[in-house]
């Protein structure tokens, strides 16, 4: 039988072509991100239902798989709600895990921390291109530190990563949740309605001002209030550039802006001007929401030209560490969507760099055993000089083996017959 070719429901198989480049994509972000400070840390692949449900995961609550109790602890016969049968579920991401590793073990560990995470994470969700059920999250975080030096470090150390990998030219769109809330109150929508708000609005890339107008009227919102919502938009058209931005929206704003805010973005966004080392554009979007209600401040994201969408992002969330302890601790974090980074780099034909050389000794299926120890001792040698040497024995179709061979970068093969 046949093995399928296509994701099998959404998790796909990797082969060997593609888990090169990932282990060397994986090399390289820990590598620029440990010159950061940033110090590796792990966490289970499963977290306790009611961790995972706490109505901080925003739209990925929804997307859960979830897992049975098992043994005495399952009994179906009595089950009125899902709580009696499932007590675990997958994580969605690795953010919800990090502020239960936090809390638990912020005792033992510096202040502030600096922590980096790469693990598989898992959503029931609809596969599409760069989208799977199962993928590489590859998250850092700073935990403890209350000032903007926590959202320059990432970025910095976020794009920092990208350059090395081969990206340019690409943007991170930056904005406030506290901007978003300015906007909302000062269009005169409710406030225990902003998160409807911003739902809507999270579609504008995908359904233009029109269409996040139709949707606010289709939620029964005044069409004062949109029209006023939607002409800031219209009135920021070009102003990209943060400290022109944030500035001309806080006179809009009046009032309903803090000046901490704007001075804020300012700040971050002139360090990293001053210091970057990758080329991107550092951009003002204030229509960029996040999906997470657990953002307390700023967020970003990475929009790459080449893949036409976003390709990672993160934020402040100051308050999630405190649901666990009871003590609000101040959190940002950048997540860099590995899965998308992994499939552009295939598409556009990327190769490994420095890759040891490669050499391939086939032998004849009846080669002699006496002489089989020195093939194999030759190989041995040049393992050790740094090569990376394949030892195997000839297929009846020869001529396909090698042009497999030869196609896996395979520079030099080898043949031993018997009659050698």
């Amino acid at each position: 039988m046949a093995l399928a070719k296509k994701p099998v429901n959404g998790m796909k198989d990797i082969l060997p072509e593609e888990m090169q480049i990932r282990d060397y994509v994986m090399n390289v972000i820990k590598e620029t991100y440990r010159s950061f400070g940033f110090t590796p840390i792990e966490t289970p692949c499963m977290e306790n239902i009611a961790n995972l449900s706490s109505k901080q995961g925003g739209e990925n609550e929804k997307l859960i798989f979830k897992v049975l109790k098992r043994g005495e602890k399952l009994n179906l016969e009595t089950a009125q709600t899902e709580l009696d049968v499932v007590d675990f579920g997958m994580r969605y991401d690795l953010t919800v895990p990090l502020a239960r590793f936090y809390s638990n073990n912020a005792n033992n560990l510096p202040s502030p921390f600096k922590a980096l995470q790469m693990g598989n994470v898992w959503r029931a969700d609809r596969p599409q291109r760069g989208r799977y059920r199962q993928f590489m999250q590859c998250d850092i975080d700073i935990l403890g530190e209350p000032s903007n030096l926590a959202e320059i470090e990432l970025i910095l150390a976020t794009t920092t990563t990208l350059g090395r990998l081969g990206f340019k030219n690409f943007q991170i769109r930056i904005n406030e949740r506290r901007i978003l809330k300015a906007m909302a109150a000062y269009s005169g929508f409710p406030e225990d309605s902003f998160d409807a708000v911003f739902i809507i609005l999270d579609k504008m890339d995908k359904i233009g001002l029109a269409g996040v107008a139709a949707e606010l009227e289709k939620g029964g919102f005044p069409k004062e209030s949109i029209e006023k919502y939607l002409e800031l938009f219209r009135s920021m058209e070009g102003k990209e550039d943060v400290a022109a931005g944030v500035s001309y929206l806080a006179g809009q704003l009046g009032e309903f802006l803090e000046e901490e805010v704007t001075a804020s973005l300012k700040e971050i966004a002139a360090c990293v001007n001053d210091t970057k080392e990758a080329e991107f554009d550092l951009v003002f979007d204030p229509t960029l929401v996040r999906g997470m209600s657990y953002y307390t401040g700023t967020i970003f994201e990475i929009a790459m030209p080449e893949f036409g969408g976003s390709c990672g992002g993160g934020g402040r969330y100051d308050k999630m560490i405190g649901k666990f302890t009871g003590n609000d601790v101040p959190a940002c974090g950048f997540s860099i969507g590995f899965e998308r980074i992994i499939l552009l780099l295939l598409e556009s034909g990327f190769q490994v760099p420095g890759q040891p050389g490669k050499l391939a000794y086939l032998i004849e299926k009846n080669y002699p055993e006496e002489k089989l120890a020195q093939v194999v001792a030759e190989a041995q040698k040049e393992r050790k000089a740094g090569k990376q040497v394949l030892v195997a024995r000839m297929n009846k179709n020869k001529k396909f083996q090698k042009e497999k061979l030869a196609a896996e970068g395979y520079e030099e093969i080898k043949e031993f017959f018997n009659r050698d």
